[in-house]
């Protein structure tokens, strides 16, 4: 049985590549002869012998994010527009549903948020998931009502 002091003592020698022939590892150092491995700085990352390399065998995510917000924006100012055209009626509550049916917004689209670009002077019912503070005073102003669904109290 060893004893303790001879384990902890005990060390593999570092291996001193390019010392002579004697040590075993002089000359080429361990490297062969010539070709581009045997030279110094290269080394061929990610090549697997001809096998499909694990970054190609994985799908593309890049800058796609996997659980990704479909969030649409409008204006205040095309929101007027699409009014005085009448593709959104004054009578009914608006909401991502009437942005739907009217094909205003894609299906995939989840969530929307008001912006307060243009003019606006309709007077209005609107429920929203987010809305910026001067969108929300333009439509206050004008004598609509706005909800935001996502608002903590």
């Amino acid at each position: 049985m060893t004893s303790l002091n001879t384990l902890k003592n005990h060390k593999t020698k570092k291996i001193r590549v390019g010392r002579g022939i004697g040590s075993g590892k002089g000359k080429t150092s361990g490297r062969g002869v010539k070709g581009q491995k045997s030279r110094s700085g290269v080394a061929i990352k990610s090549f697997e012998g001809g096998q499909m390399p694990l970054y190609r065998r994985l799908p593309k995510r890049g800058f796609n994010p996997i659980n990704k917000n479909n969030l649409a924006i409008i204006n205040l100012g095309d929101l007027q527009k699409l009014i005085d055209t009448k593709k959104i009626s004054l009578d009914v509550k608006i909401n991502i549903e009437t942005f739907k049916k009217s094909k205003l917004f894609r299906k995939s689209i989840s969530k929307f948020k008001l912006l307060s670009n243009g003019n606006f002077n309709s007077k209005i019912d609107i429920e929203a998931d987010y809305s910026s503070k001067i969108a929300k005073e333009k439509i206050e102003k004008a004598g609509g009502k706005i909800t935001i669904k996502n608002q903590p109290k």
